[in-house]
């Protein structure tokens, strides 16, 4: 048995005022870790409480596309090799729901209308997302667990931008740039969401961390040094030792439980 932990953000681009939800959702996931609950559970908890609070980008706190549209992504992804992806998905306050819906389908997947309809089927609510009236955004929320198994779990949800084409996907949904999750790290990724995926980030900052021996710290700065500094990322981490880390070239509020 090993020992639980946790590590939550709220966004590149965030700043002490929205550090207050990161903090709930993290205890939050801590309390179902040290309740002998599993990481998904842990990371699904917190991501929703997230999604919940209009501060922050993802859910509830969606930004508008240029028709008006709110329009949301969010991914899950565990340490046994499980993902679900959803992208573009309307009226769904929690769309990461939808993501761990799709963890044990033959397929990994849905986007737009057809993730709506399936939704139903499998009885996640559908409700009008209003959207929130902040004029910019370009991040997500994301949370890493590892449950006394050693297990990992990472789950990753945004609102996306504002202004941007109905159908636009970042890279918060996108596996290898917006998160990633196997027997030894997780990773997930925030900020501007067409250099993330330029940059396959998630994926190559995990491959950072094999390649020099496990150190988090370095890993994290090594993805972040990918970046001119114009370009807002951020990045939190969780590996199978006790390490658990958010950095950013930006504000972002994280929180871990280690």
């Amino acid at each position: 048995m090993v020992e639980p932990a946790l590590v939550c953000h709220g966004g590149a681009g965030h700043g002490a005022r929205d550090q207050p939800g990161v903090d709930i959702a993290s205890a939050a996931g801590w309390d179902v870790l040290t309740s002998g609950g599993t990481a998904l559970q842990a990371v699904l908890d917190a991501v929703m409480i997230m999604e919940d609070d209009t501060r922050l980008n993802a859910g509830t706190g969606g930004r508008m596309r240029d028709d008006g549209s709110v329009q949301l992504d969010a991914a899950v992804a565990t340490s046994d090799g499980r993902l679900g992806m959803v992208m573009a998905i309307e009226e769904t306050p929690n769309p990461i729901l939808v993501a761990a819906e799709l963890l044990d389908e033959p397929f990994h997947a849905l986007a737009g209308e057809g993730a709506r309809t399936w939704a139903d089927s499998k009885g996640v609510q559908r409700a009008p997302v209003v959207g929130s009236p902040r004029p910019i955004a370009s991040d997500t929320v994301g949370a890493i667990a590892r449950e006394q198994s050693g297990a990992l779990a990472v789950a990753s949800s945004t609102g996306g931008c504002t202004g941007r084409p109905p159908g636009r996907v970042g890279d918060t949904p996108l596996w290898g740039s917006g998160l990633w999750c196997d027997a030894n790290i997780g990773v997930a990724a925030t900020g501007i969401g067409e250099s993330i995926i330029e940059e396959l980030l998630s994926y190559r900052v995990a491959a950072e961390h094999q390649r020099n021996g496990g150190d988090l710290a370095a890993a994290l700065n090594w993805g972040i040094d990918q970046f001119s500094p114009d370009i807002q990322v951020g990045l939190i981490a969780l590996d199978t030792s006790n390490s658990g880390l958010g950095l950013a070239n930006t504000g972002m509020p994280w929180a871990a439980q280690l």
